[in-house]
């Protein structure tokens, strides 16, 4: 393995991670939700209730909201289940990074080693999300607080998010 000093990492901060973030909804979750819905038969979510609250909320009708569209528990939890593998198979795939890392010149790695996360750590990594995503998103913030740009997911998974290094020197 070839080390690389710390002033050589570059790591990927709050906001190059968000676009990285907001490109894998487009290009993983929505197809994923997609086929989801599909195979529940319109079961999963009451897409009809919310066109209705849509149209409702255009219109500036105080009662937009008062009706929430339903959702099933069974198809949520197979959806999320379905992210979490497809994106774990991503990071062993493409050596830490999803499409929308990849696409900008980021991925995931041992922040000890700076190798390939292990499968572990990409469990690990995956359900910190959920950590995260608690109390007002602090986990996430911590990404644009910290000098080594970790954010909560990353601490509890022992891993950090940089930018591709095109030459490592030994």
């Amino acid at each position: 393995m070839a080390y690389v000093r710390d002033e050589e990492i570059r790591y990927a901060g709050f906001w190059i991670r968000f676009l990285a973030s907001l490109l894998d909804t487009i290009f993983l979750a929505l197809p994923v939700g997609i086929l989801i819905y599909f195979m529940s038969g319109g079961e999963w979510f009451d897409f009809s209730q919310f066109m209705q609250n849509l149209q409702m909320a255009m219109s500036a009708n105080p009662h937009a909201l008062d009706k929430q569209p339903q959702t099933s528990l069974k198809w949520e939890l197979f959806f999320e289940f379905a992210l979490l593998i497809i994106t774990i198979l991503f990071w062993r795939r493409f050596k830490g990074a999803t499409p929308g890392k990849r696409f900008i010149g980021i991925h995931v790695v041992d922040a000890k080693t700076l190798d390939e996360l292990s499968s572990k750590q990409a469990i690990t990594r995956s359900f910190g999300y959920v950590l995260s995503t608690g109390i007002f998103l602090i986990g996430f913030l911590m990404v644009g607080l910290r000098k080594d740009k970790r954010g909560l997911h990353d601490i509890l998974a022992d891993t950090l998010v940089i930018y591709d290094i095109s030459e490592k020197k030994e």
